[in-house]
């Protein structure tokens, strides 16, 4: 997983500065590591595994592009996504999942043919039946398992205990019974995605194992032969420090060994994999637009901020990023500078909590250097409240093989 920017990337940004009239805020995509990354992660699977994508994460165009070879299919959790991954992404598999689906997107996703329902709860599933029973249809379906993990499996995200996630498994009789009376239905796997922001390998691959022994126990107590088992994603990035990432290598290799010993060959694993895909060829670009001191503290402020990049907000950290110089004068000039010190960078909303990192130690910043921020490129811009302050949106630029790829949007006019 390649962190710092290619030589490519910084290409991408010094054309930004020289063809911009005023200060630079962009978001960049490495679409050459990301194919790198993916195939990479991709190839270590077992063989009996799948990589299904969420494109919640991040559900650009060319990131869809570049991930339609890789991926062996896409996720969606809503009528939206559906829609767009059936313009953008037509002919890969589609699973939908996530809780509170309408009757109008259930109706979209059986037109469309896709493989996989998750069903949430009991009254999902009867919602389901009459609707692919209305519409001449069989409906194939996973059931969302809700285990009661407790603390053993703990993360700062958790979808397993009291959540609107799935079925808690004392209602799996119940549900199984339904289906066995209702023709329009399809039981054909289970799905377990108990937590997310995983970053612990060992914690991860005894989850796993609780997954294995659970589908074991409920075919042998149902009498079923469910053969596939959707494991969600969870795979963590770790923010707080971009060197130290979960060993993929070894987690696979540990889960190569945890199938054989479970003997668990014949079942067909899925993950559903966003923010380990994509994050780390994202970055986003502001630039220094004013230095203050304000009781005993240096701000930077920049062009941009959480309306454009919620990440470190949503995620409550102070996210890593490195500082790319303006051409040093041999003199001091009308650029207000710090030298040796600590800084907060924030941006430009009219609220303290539009903090993207603090306490940031830097040799030298000026005004108009451009911070830029790493692990930018999942769970990012789109889940930044963009239309707050009116600013303008950030530029988009995907590069690939040195070359960047120009982006043509409604609400993106700022191209590379």
């Amino acid at each position: 997983m390649r962190i710092l920017p290619s030589p490519g990337l910084l290409a991408a940004i010094r054309n930004e500065r020289a063809r911009s009239t005023g200060p630079i805020c962009a978001y960049l995509y490495d679409l050459g590591a990301l194919t790198e990354h993916v195939r990479a992660t991709r190839a270590a699977l077992p063989a009996n595994c799948e990589m299904f994508y969420a494109i919640k994460a991040n559900a650009e165009v060319p990131i869809l592009g570049a991930l339609a070879p890789i991926v062996d299919g896409f996720e969606a959790s809503s009528g939206g996504e559906l829609a767009w991954l059936n313009e953008h992404a037509p002919g890969k598999p589609m699973i939908f999942s996530g809780p509170g689906k309408l009757d109008d997107e259930i109706r979209q996703a059986l037109a469309l043919g896709i493989e996989l329902i998750h069903v949430e709860s009991l009254g999902e599933l009867a919602r389901l039946a009459r609707i692919a029973g209305d519409m001449g249809r069989t409906a194939p379906i996973a059931l969302r398992v809700n285990l009661g993990l407790g603390s053993a499996a703990a993360t700062r995200l958790m979808m397993a205990g009291a959540s609107p996630f799935g079925i808690e498994e004392a209602e799996l009789a119940a549900c199984i019974a339904f289906i066995d009376g209702q023709p329009a239905l399809d039981l054909q796997g289970f799905h377990i995605h108990s937590l997310s922001h995983q970053l612990d390998m060992k914690a991860h691959l005894a989850l796993i194992e609780i997954y294995l022994d659970r589908i074991a126990a409920w075919n042998a107590m149902y009498g079923r032969r469910i053969r596939h088992l959707n494991m969600g994603g969870g795979i963590g990035i770790n923010y707080r420090d971009p060197d130290d990432q979960i060993d993929w290598p070894a987690f696979t290799a540990g889960l190569s060994a945890l199938i054989e010993r479970k003997r668990a060959q014949h079942l067909a694993l899925r993950f559903e994999f966003g923010r380990y895909l994509t994050c780390a060829s994202g970055y986003y670009a502001a630039e220094v637009v004013d230095l203050k001191s304000s009781h005993g503290q240096w701000f930077a402020i920049c062009r941009g901020g959480s309306h454009h990049f919620r990440t470190p907000s949503a995620q409550r950290h102070s996210h890593p990023l490195i500082i790319l110089p303006r051409d040093r004068p041999p003199a001091p000039d009308d650029r207000p500078a710090i030298f040796g010190t600590r800084v907060n960078v924030v941006g430009q909303l009219c609220t303290p909590t539009d903090r993207l990192a603090q306490d940031v130690p830097v040799e030298e910043l000026r005004v108009g250097d451009t911070v830029l921020f790493l692990l930018a490129g999942a769970y990012a811009w789109t889940i930044s409240h963009h239309d707050f302050l009116r600013h303008p949106p950030p530029a988009m630029c995907f590069v690939e093989a040195s070359l960047p790829i120009e982006k043509e949007t409604a609400d993106v006019d700022a191209i590379f």
